[in-house]
């Protein structure tokens, strides 16, 4: 039996992590639990579990934590919390779900007690990749990719060895302003941003995903889990959500996988590898299919994808300022101080500044310090909201 502990346990991955639990409630245990503030599940979700260590934000939380449980177990509030269920010495396996910069430090500490990483938070890779993956390689740790996109790839790539590997092929649904009148990008609401047509996701990454911010990002991360310079990754939007991602060899060869549309399928897959096990979820009727779309990516329509890139090409710290920029547009965006349109504007914005400053990532503390001077920037931007 793998024990396992989860960082964001209360979020959409969190969640979907314990619901592969309960279907393999014999290969699967559950050590270490990691939250922010949402207390009462988390309380729900400890007296279902009983974990040997819990982690919320804050002292406050933790209080609050306390009075819901009759036999709690032992809290830890903040970061140093996040990093304790990440590094005890109980878990074979941790799923890193927390959102954004915040999971960087708790990765560090797992990857450093030599454990497999499930991770599903791509800013760890694209802020401190370089960092991260020479820590798994020192240390013997493992990441594993639980994006639906990567771990499709890892997937592939199962198929044949790395110098037979010609491109990465990353799919993307292409969100919900595919075919959305260029003319009205202005006027869209922060409800439409985040009504995604197939996945359903926390609200960051939602709007990532109407911006195709998340696919850009998610171009980093695959540089960094399969050792692929960026002109061999490339992108194409297939609005299905079926084929997750594919893989071609240098023969010409292209090996697709597919699933529906159901986080515990790569989770599953993180937890359980390198073995597959029969699974009680739903799977694909290629009957109701009928139609598999693939489309290549207006740049005029998703111009962040282009700022990722460059900013991949650029490495150092440049993946690190765009992700912090990227974050801090996304969260002024959905407080309603600035239109759509002005997220990508504030990161170009950003990384012009930083053009000529770029340095390597030799820490943790040095992706934290490029992400702090990045969000700092990001937030003295003044934009118009345009009513």
């Amino acid at each position: 039996m793998r024990a396992i502990s989860i960082l964001g346990s209360t979020g959409s991955i969190g969640r979907s992590t314990l619901g592969v639990v309960d279907a393999f409630p014999d290969e699967l245990r559950v050590v270490g639990l990691a939250a922010g503030a949402n207390v009462e599940l988390l309380a729900e979700q400890i007296a279902k579990y009983r974990p040997e260590l819990v982690s919320v934000r804050g002292e406050d939380d933790a209080h609050k934590l306390r009075a819901l449980l009759s036999d709690a177990p032992e809290i830890v509030p903040g970061i140093e919390g996040a990093c304790a269920v990440a590094s005890m010495a109980s878990a074979d396996a941790v799923i890193a779900a927390i959102v954004g910069a915040a999971g960087i430090p708790p990765v560090y500490a797992a990857l450093r007690k030599g454990k497999r990483v499930g991770i599903a938070n791509k800013e760890v890779l694209v802020a401190a990749g370089d960092v991260m993956t020479r820590t798994a390689r020192e240390c013997g740790g493992e990441i594993l990719p639980v994006d639906s996109e990567h771990n499709a790839v890892h997937q592939a790539i199962r198929c044949g060895t790395h110098p037979e590997l010609q491109r990465i092929i990353l799919t993307a649904s292409g969100g919900p302003f595919l075919h959305r009148d260029l003319a009205t990008f202005d006027a869209i609401t922060i409800d439409a941003a985040l009504a995604h047509p197939t996945w359903r996701m926390g609200n960051k990454i939602s709007i990532d995903s109407a911006t195709m911010m998340n696919k850009g990002l998610e171009v980093i991360e695959a540089h960094h889990l399969f050792d692929q310079p960026a002109d061999r990754i490339d992108i194409v939007i297939h609005p299905q959500s079926i084929v997750h991602s594919m893989v071609e060899y240098v023969d010409g060869s292209i090996i697709a996988q597919l699933s529906t549309t159901d986080m515990k399928f790569p989770i599953q897959y993180a937890l359980l590898y390198p073995e597959r096990v029969a699974a009680p979820f739903a799977r694909l009727d290629f009957a109701k299919i009928r139609t598999l779309e693939f489309l290549p990516v207006d740049p005029r329509r998703f111009p962040a994808v282009e700022l990722a890139y460059a900013a991949c090409r650029a490495g150092g710290s440049m993946p690190a300022v765009l992700n912090a920029a990227n974050e801090i547009a996304v969260e002024r965006f959905l407080a309603g101080e600035l239109p759509f349109t002005s997220i990508v504007d504030i990161v170009k914005r950003v990384l012009d500044r930083h053009a000529g400053d770029v340095h390597p990532i030799a820490s943790v503390d040095d992706a934290l310090a490029w992400d702090r001077w990045a969000r700092n920037e990001a937030r003295g931007i003044d934009v118009a909201v345009r009513r």
